[in-house]
């Protein structure tokens, strides 16, 4: 009953005309900005950020402001991934998959609405999981002391080596650069400045919007610019736009299967939309083996399942970031900055001290799923129209937001200058296929880390044992090495198996 009392209290605060209005906003926007191929959710919410701090809204409404631009990116990225085979995102991938097929033989409109409907019914599902199970990982946390905060930390960052990506080293390098930008500025133990370069910008550490805007907007930016000459994307027919029972009937398991996944894979600290699509898709296509196995050629098990797990992963990936003030993706990871710029600390107390901003946060999302399902049945031809804007229109728009928002907060041109710069490292960083993510996570935890670090260290009079004093800390660093240990071995058996398959053909 109290979680049902908690939840009213944030409908309160979600249903207030302000909020209403926002959390629409939000939706509408991140459609738009997630049906722009290559934008993506984290994009947009860095872009958004700096307005939603500089026009003075409340904590909750920001907040609810920028949750609304992400999930309603995860819905958009589907559109682009649909009709013209490019991702909105990095979670759009798998939508390719049996999306394109089925809008080149003229059912894009199906796909379009299929998708849309997968999109709500998994938001929800990991919503309400979400409902039932963040209180209970709120009481858990009250348990971590700065030992088991920091085992943590050394868990999330080994699921980011080991999961995100193709790459683990180049992930691993993104983020140890985002824990070497986390130790600019006053070291706070001795007072010593540390790779400051004597400019007194950088007395205070980095900013982290700066950071954040840097590499993902302005690096976008010059993508877009490389681009400019490639702006040849040809638009197939929408055909129209319709879901059929027979078809909701169909997935209706692929759905469930899929949102579940989604949900407990966003949950994991420093993983993501993408690695949660590409599990469900995974695990349908083994599903759907021997009985009229279409995945590939347009499978509507195919497009569901990606999607459902998609949008479940965002909710998902917001328990550990309310509950212990760990990020679960990129997006959350700068949402989390987000609640730290307003000197709100997300973790176990967020629930008992704050009501308004997470409640509320989770109410407006059941209203914003609800709303972007509303908006994206109708208003499809509207978001499909919008990918035929040229790059001559789009690239200012871009350059002017993040300039006219990064001014705003400390109307210092430095830190434009030191944006730019950021800009062109991200670039360089985007040819030779880093991921950012890890960038702006390794950011953000690196001080959690330091922080606990030292008081868990001057706790114990610098005894290192302190790190291994009880079952939460032997179960991380368990988990830690089983996240690193199993992707190994799994991908040692694989090989083994392809070298003993010639033999028993033979």
């Amino acid at each position: 009953m109290d979680v049902l009392s908690h939840l009213a209290t944030g409908f309160a605060v979600a249903l207030t005309p302000l909020n209403l209005m926002l959390v629409i906003l939000g939706c509408f926007s991140g459609t738009l900005i997630g049906s722009l191929p290559g934008i993506g959710p984290i994009n947009g919410v860095a872009i958004l950020l700096p307005l939603a701090y500089a026009i003075g809204l409340p904590p909750e409404s920001a907040l609810i402001l920028l949750a609304g631009v992400y999930y309603g990116a995860e819905y958009g990225g589907r559109i682009s991934s649909i009709l013209l085979n490019v991702p909105g995102d990095a979670g759009a991938i798998m939508t390719t998959l049996d999306g394109y097929p089925m809008a080149k033989r003229g059912e894009g409109g199906r796909a379009l609405a299929l998708s849309a409907v997968a999109s709500f019914a998994g938001s929800i599902a990991a919503l309400l999981l979400m409902v039932a199970l963040a209180p209970l990982l709120s009481q858990l946390a009250i348990r971590f002391g700065p030992s088991e905060y920091v085992l943590l930390m050394v868990f999330a960052f080994t699921c980011l080596a080991t999961m995100v990506g193709s790459r683990p080293a180049k992930t691993l390098i993104g983020t140890l650069i985002g824990l070497l930008l986390a130790t600019v500025g006053v070291d706070s133990g001795t007072g010593v400045l540390r790779f400051t370069l004597g400019i007194p910008n950088f007395f205070d550490g980095v900013d982290f919007l700066v950071v954040v805007i840097g590499v993902f907007a302005i690096s976008e930016v010059l993508v877009l610019l490389e681009q400019w000459a490639k702006n040849d994307l040809a638009l197939t027919p929408v055909g129209k736009s319709f879901v059929s029972l027979a078809d909701l009937i169909k997935v209706r398991w692929v759905i469930l299967r899929s949102s579940i996944i989604g949900f407990l894979i966003g949950v994991l600290p420093g993983t993501g939309a993408s690695i949660a699509s590409a599990v469900a898709y995974g695990t349908e296509k083994r599903f759907a083996e021997g009985h009229d196995d279409q995945f590939g050629k347009g499978d509507i098990r195919g497009l569901a399942a990606p999607e459902a797990a998609n949008n479940a992963s965002a909710a998902g990936a917001m328990v550990p970031m309310l509950t212990l003030g760990i990020p679960g993706s990129g997006t959350t990871a700068i949402l989390l900055g987000a609640l730290l710029m307003f000197n709100i600390t997300p973790g176990p107390m967020l629930f008992e001290q704050r009501p308004e901003i997470a409640w509320g946060l989770i109410a407006s999302m059941f209203v914003g799923n609800l709303a972007l399902l509303v908006m994206n049945l109708p208003l499809i031809g509207l978001f499909v129209r919008l990918l035929s804007i040229r790059q001559a229109y789009l690239v200012p728009v871009i350059v002017m937001l993040t300039f006219v928002g990064i001014y705003s907060i400390h109307g210092d041109s430095f830190d434009l200058y030191f944006m730019v710069l950021l800009g062109l490292f991200g670039f360089i960083l985007r040819k030779l296929h880093f991921s950012l993510a890890p960038v702006i996570l390794g950011l953000v935890l690196g001080e959690v880390l330091e922080e606990n670090l030292r008081r868990a260290l001057s706790i114990s009079g610098g005894d290192w044992s302190i790190l291994l004093n009880g079952p939460i800390t032997y179960s991380l660093a368990l988990a830690s090495v089983a996240a690193l240990v199993i992707p190994y071995v799994a991908r040692r058996r694989k090989q083994g198996l392809k070298r003993l398959l010639p033999e028993v053909d033979e």
